[in-house]
């Protein structure tokens, strides 16, 4: 680490809190490359954890109230923050996270692009919607939809990119007139802690954004004083979060796990599958929801592409690199996840499967796993089951597409995919894998065409990031019905009458018998 805000050893937290108590211990923040200390953070009580969220919360009515463009303005000059202080920004991810300089720049690029995309978009997708009356009965009424958001959303999120997974949740939701409140992983809260206080102290912006510190008691507290709660993270966590939600009916949005799969068709460009195989596997290490862990290659093309791809593979260099991009690969940021990893190739060695390069955990200070490519890999191996969620993938030899399919829906996951083939043949597969987003001659593109919804299907979560949802998931439909005219009281109101009552079934009878369509003059 050459420079930065989190480069030495320090006690910090957010600043702008009212009412939380003393914290009770504190987290201890290590550099994965080297194993240096970096930081110390106060953990928040659930006392403390409460009282942010209820602050936030008396101050998210005047923030709903500045509309769409007033939100957005503040935003801008998160957006402007971010652009300005993204080297520092990189030095802080770089230092808590172990990445190479290469894997961090794209977290600043994404919340930028995040920014002025809801910007843009947020009044097409939130705005108020006039709705036409579908009956003669209710002429005299005017019918709009407004899309109110949720007082106060929750983001619990995972520590393999710290500012993309929780800003890129915060970000919609602010725009869409909520207050947030944030708990980063344990294990990445200092770049998170820089942009809240940049925010409320630098940018000036209100007092609806903040974050608290904690492992799980945090995260418990959070779910239980927010409306709304969005977690990222493992599927096992999150079915502890969805119970714990459901204790107080709070709604939940989780992306989880993945699996996913890759197709090379005997027809596909052989080297731009070998290299796109290769950055989808091993970029931020594996450590990526959307990376490539099993590879499914029709006999024809098997040979060439595994010896491209190892090639590709065994060039990588590994280790710390400041800021000098001297790197490919960096740490694994989680010492459990690096046993994870360890675990599952070792037990796939030891049923039948080989590693062509890597295999192991690399000696040394820091926590690396060696980029390593496994060939003679079958479903009864863990490491083609489960998510692995570091630098490593295993290559199945397949008779055709059509076995390749049924191994690609092999799973309890379903986040994405990817097929690389001809196009229109590797489209018309690609539309089979069941998952809630694919690509076609590329990897991971999906997650910044933002235009698009991105969830996972199966096991890999319930809701999407993205596109229309992305925001409108932050919000509650209200219903408005303006009566415009009538006279002191409606045909069936008191007091009952069967004059009255005959006219509503004779009207309601003439409109519904007819055929819809025709009286609409949507087909003749």
């Amino acid at each position: 680490m050459e420079s930065g805000t989190a480069a030495q050893s320090t006690e910090t937290g957010t600043s702008n809190r009212s009412g939380a108590g003393a914290a009770a211990e504190a987290i201890e923040v290590k550099n994965p490359a080297t194993g240096d200390l970096i930081a110390s953070v106060p953990v928040d009580s659930p006392e403390a954890v409460a009282a942010t969220v209820a602050r936030v919360r008396a101050n998210q009515p005047d923030w709903e109230a500045m509309g769409i463009e007033g939100r957005y303005h503040w935003l801008g000059k998160l957006r402007d923050w971010l652009l300005d202080n993204s080297e520092r920004i990189n030095d802080t991810m770089q230092a808590e996270t172990g990445k190479v300089r290469g894997d961090t720049g794209i977290e600043g690029i994404y919340l930028t692009d995040l920014i002025n995309f809801y910007g843009a978009k947020a009044a097409k997708f939130i705005g108020e919607e006039s709705v036409r009356p579908h009956s003669p009965l209710m002429a005299s009424k005017k019918l709009y939809v407004q899309y109110r958001p949720y007082p106060v959303v929750g983001v619990i999120s995972p520590w393999n990119f710290p500012l993309a997974l929780a800003l890129g949740d915060a970000i919609p939701a602010l725009q869409a007139g909520a207050a947030v409140v944030i708990k980063p992983s344990e294990l990445t809260p200092l770049g998170l802690i820089e942009v809240i206080k940049a925010w409320q102290e630098e940018i000036g912006g209100p007092d609806v954004f903040d974050c608290v510190q904690g492992t799980g008691e945090t995260g418990g507290a959070l779910i239980d004083n927010v409306d709304f709660i969005q977690f990222t993270g493992s599927d096992r966590t999150g079915r502890k979060v969805m119970a714990r939600a459901a204790e107080t009916l709070t709604p939940v949005s989780l992306e989880l796990g993945g699996k996913d799969p890759m197709i090379v068709l005997a027809d596909a460009d052989i080297d731009r599958a070998a290299n796109a195989a290769t950055w989808g596997g091993m970029y931020n290490s594996g450590q990526v929801c959307l990376s490539v862990e099993r590879i499914y290659v029709e006999e024809p093309a098997y040979d060439e592409f595994v010896a491209k791809l190892t090639a590709e593979v065994g060039k990588l260099s590994q280790g710390p690199d400041g800021r000098n991009f001297g790197k490919d690969v960096g740490a694994m940021t989680s010492p459990n996840q690096l046993a994870v990893v360890e675990d599952q190739v070792n037990d796939a060695l030891a049923n039948g499967a080989r590693a062509l390069v890597g295999g192991k955990a690399v000696d040394g200070p820091g926590d690396y796993f060696e980029p390593t490519v496994l060939v003679d890999v079958d479903h009864s191996m863990k490491v083609m089951r489960d998510e692995t969620f570091g630098p490593v993938v295993g290559v199945m030899k397949v008779r055709d597409s059509e076995e390749a399919l049924r191994l690609a829906n092999d799973s309890r996951y379903g986040l994405a995919g990817s097929v690389f083939g001809e196009r229109e043949r590797a489209e018309s597969v690609a539309r089979r894998i069941e998952a809630g987003a694919v690509n076609v001659n590329d990897v991971i593109v999906n997650y910044i065409a933002m235009d698009v919804p991105m969830g996972g299907w199966k096991e890999s979560g319930i809701g999407f990031r993205h596109g229309e949802y992305g925001i409108k998931k932050y919000c509650r439909p209200e219903s408005v019905v303006v009566t415009r005219f009538g006279g002191k009281r409606e045909p069936t109101w008191f007091p009952y009458s069967k004059t009255r009552r005959g006219l509503v079934t004779r009207i309601a009878q003439a409109f519904n018998a007819r055929d819809l369509k025709r009286r609409l003059g949507l087909r003749r």
